[in-house]
């Protein structure tokens, strides 16, 4: 993940034509970044800086004008200290919750090769994250850290990738799966000719939501 389940990407937002699930998804972002920010009495000013992104960017986002990267939305999480999550769900649920494809909220990177799905509703505390990630044929994507003590357990669905991550790279073919600390800068490399499949299990170590 840039500092994103995955990903790091630059700062040009993802415009995948602006259909209706993008207009949504680009409407509950917006919304979450204002709240956050609003919350811990950042202005546009200082959390640009401390995102390190130009505060033209957030406030197109905060509009809903623009739909960030998984890279860009992990460098907005990382400087309000909020998981990935905050930023992308609106979920109000009690009791069992279906989280059916068709509503699935897919962020994407800036070069369109690395994608993030949440599997989880984010109403209520929680120290685990669940997400489907996919990787194009050859495709890199660079992450930085997460916070402190946050684990990675990946698992290979299809394909073959290779992870790099403090100092270490191991390659990883389907139904492998690696349990690594993710708060270091670490490397997801696609090896193979085939588009992966990931399963991610993010673990923190305080409680989030």
């Amino acid at each position: 993940m840039n500092d994103s389940p995955a990903g790091a990407g630059g700062e040009q937002p993802a415009e995948p034509g602006r259909d209706a699930d993008t207009e949504v998804l680009a409407g509950l972002v917006g919304q979450n970044l204002k709240r956050l920010r609003l919350r811990q009495g950042h202005s546009l000013e200082r959390l640009a800086k401390l995102a390190g992104v130009s505060r033209a960017m957030i406030s197109q986002i905060e509009l809903g004008r623009s739909v960030p990267t998984i890279g860009l939305l992990w460098k907005l999480a990382r400087a309000l200290g909020v998981p990935f999550a905050a930023l992308t769900t609106d979920a109000k649920t009690a009791g069992t919750v279906v989280l059916r494809a068709h509503d699935a909220k897919v962020l994407t990177s800036a070069d369109g090769t690395f994608t993030s799905r949440a599997l989880f509703p984010f109403d209520t505390e929680r120290r685990i994250e669940f997400y489907k990630l996919t990787l194009a044929p050859h495709a890199v994507e660079q992450a930085v850290a997460h916070a402190p003590g946050t684990l990675e357990n990946l698992t290979v669905i299809v394909g073959e990738i290779e992870i790099e991550a403090g100092g270490s790279v191991h390659l990883l073919h389907a139904d492998d799966a690696i349990l690594f600390e993710a708060d270091v800068p670490h490397v997801y490399r696609n090896r193979g000719a085939l588009t992966a499949v990931m399963y991610l299990v993010m673990s923190y170590v305080e409680s989030i939501g």
